[in-house]
């Protein structure tokens, strides 16, 4: 029904990465609507009420509601909190804080998503340096997405501009993946490791590319309700993910605007 390759990996058609692009701006702007809302005094639930409506406004379905059990649309982890958070009126935001949103749609069967880490007010400097350096490390991993290169690429990309950058933790066992008609596919994709392993990346491969990195270690735990990650020193993490398609033109971001076209020149000059 679907193409894939010898390692099992999806490939899509020109036609197909057309409607993982239109899945990918419904999180996209879902994204950035979510960004311009986040103050002080809000709940997560208060965002995760925004993000719902966004996402059925324009057709999709969310993509995270009711997955393996997730009770909401987003996730929403906040500080030390790395990824899965649920987003509940348990707590409001404060000044200082800032929050990884972690956004997925479906739309005509295809899966978008994306995840962004959103500073609450005023934020401490450290913070801001930890959220440039996830964003960063994330556009780095992205740009190793060209035909002919090896999965492993990705994340060795990620790994050396995190460590060229300070003492950091990058979790071992959270990653990237790959998506098209299911939101988690083939292959799974490190945050480390060494270059030129695994798969040749081919034309028409979708991966997610998402680092997630900590101000202090790299040791996580779950905490009761068997979703949320929390750093183990209760110290800070960053979360940024991008939904991209391998092409001839190179790496295509469908879950961002412009297609990631500044950042990505950015990056060639």
């Amino acid at each position: 029904m679907f193409k894939r390759n010898r390692h099992g990996i999806q490939i899509k058609s020109a036609e197909q990465l057309d409607m993982m692009r239109a899945a990918g701006l419904v999180v996209g702007r879902t994204l950035d609507l979510l960004k311009r809302s986040v103050e002080p005094g809000m709940t997560p639930l208060d965002l995760d009420v925004i993000a719902e409506k966004a996402i059925r406004d324009e057709g999709a379905i969310p993509s995270f509601k009711g997955y393996q059990g997730f009770p909401a649309t987003i996730c929403a982890s906040v500080n030390d909190e790395v990824v899965h958070g649920i987003p509940t009126n348990a707590r409001k935001l404060r000044e200082g804080d800032i929050i990884s949103i972690d956004c997925g749609a479906i739309l005509e069967g295809w899966h978008g998503d994306s995840a962004v880490t959103v500073p609450v007010g005023e934020v401490d400097a450290k913070l801001t340096e930890l959220m440039r350096i996830t964003e960063e490390a994330m556009w780095r991993g992205i740009a190793a997405l060209s035909i002919g290169r090896h999965l492993s690429d990705i994340g060795y990309e990620v790994e050396r501009y995190v460590k060229s950058q300070g003492r950091f933790g990058i979790p071992p066992e959270y990653g990237g993946h790959g998506i098209g008609t299911e939101m988690h596919m083939d292959p799974w994709i490190a945050n480390h490791g060494k270059p030129g392993r695994g798969p040749l990346l081919e034309e028409g491969m979708c991966l997610a590319v998402e680092p997630m990195v900590n101000l202090g270690t790299e040791r996580t735990r779950v905490l009761t309700d068997d979703w949320t990650v929390v750093t183990i020193d209760g110290k800070p993490s960053a979360h940024f993910e991008h939904s991209v398609a391998v092409t001839h033109n190179g790496p295509w971001v469908l879950t961002a605007l412009d297609g990631g076209k500044e950042r990505l020149a950015q990056l060639q000059n």
